[in-house]
């Protein structure tokens, strides 16, 4: 993560976490089912593309994901990439998504 995201909290909102950039927000829709949350749109504003901030915001989730003993299902294709390149936040999705396999 860049260093000019670290301070930036995750706000959760129920429906999605998001991190403001800039005044604009990066944002993940999610859905939470018992232990596991669903990833499953990852956006971020226009005027913020290419910042870093969709990724930023994605570390925070898995962070957060993993510091409330949840798992991930990353049904976002961003997720899924993020995961791919960094391969030790693979510890954060649940064993049982199908596609862990690819990971």
């Amino acid at each position: 993560m860049r260093p000019e995201f670290e301070n930036i909290p995750l706000i959760n909102t129920g429906e999605r976490f998001e991190i403001e950039f800039n005044g604009h927000l990066a944002f993940i829709d999610y859905r939470e089912m018992g232990s596991q949350i669903a990833l499953n749109h990852t956006e971020a504003d226009l005027l913020i593309a290419g910042t870093g901030a969709a990724q930023a915001v994605v570390e925070k989730t898995l962070h957060y994901i993993e510091d409330h003993q949840k798992k991930a299902l990353p049904f976002c294709p961003y997720v899924v990439s993020f995961v791919k390149k960094n391969p030790e936040w693979k510890r954060v999705i649940d064993e049982r998504f199908k596609g862990y396999d690819q990971l």
